[in-house]
């Protein structure tokens, strides 16, 4: 197995990552969605959360080699994040999705430099809205965000391109196509299933 079709297989057997091509999943948004990915439970399986720190750790030695602090997303991203900047030992802050509305009224919870390098850590990215939301508080302290990563990608072409639009480079230990591919192999989707979870990740929002 690639290094992503290890964690796609982790994330299915922990059950991070549900298919459910015939009774889909109502998120937030009101979206109705055939895959539901909840990377919080990677918390609860040592294995699991191992593996995802290593790879993380693996990912951003080769492609953010440069990085001097990490940004966690609230709050799903702030675990992996601390895990992560223990490890290299690097600073971090974690980003709220606003500002509180009382004491310093911050934002971004911690210390950042002018002209640092930032890594934001996510645990998914979706349509990429909440992330690139981090990306400009990071921004508005001074600091220089070198990218985003995150354990899972949907691969909504809206996400590809506001990532692309704002020059912010985007990687993530698996995806959307790597995760279904291996569901096949492993027999937990059929593979008339495929197009239903195709059609999905092409039109998310059924428009």
């Amino acid at each position: 197995m690639t290094d992503r079709e290890s964690i796609s297989y982790t994330l299915l057997r922990i059950g991070a990552v549900s298919l459910r091509p015939h009774e889909p999943f109502t998120w937030t948004s009101g979206i109705k969605s055939p895959i539901y990915c909840d990377n919080r439970l990677t918390l609860s399986s040592v294995v699991a959360r191992k593996q995802v720190i290593e790879y993380f750790i693996k990912v951003i030695s080769y492609q953010f080699p440069q990085v001097e602090s990490l940004a966690g997303t609230a709050t799903a991203g702030i675990p992996h994040a601390a895990l992560i900047a223990d490890r290299l030992s690097l600073p971090m802050v974690y980003v709220r999705d606003k500002a509180k509305s009382h004491g310093k009224q911050n934002q971004v919870e911690g210390r950042l430099l002018s002209g640092q390098k930032v890594l934001v850590i996510e645990d998914t990215i979706s349509t990429g809205g909440s992330s690139l939301a981090a990306v400009d508080a990071i921004e508005q302290l001074g600091a220089n965000v070198i990218g985003v990563m995150a354990i899972f990608n949907y691969g909504f072409k809206a996400a590809t391109q506001a990532f692309a639009d704002r020059k912010i480079p985007l990687s993530t230990l698996t995806d959307f196509a790597t995760l279904t591919h291996i569901a096949i192999q492993n027999n937990d989707i059929e593979k008339e299933d495929l197009e239903i979870l195709e059609r999905f990740a092409q039109n998310p929002f059924g428009r």
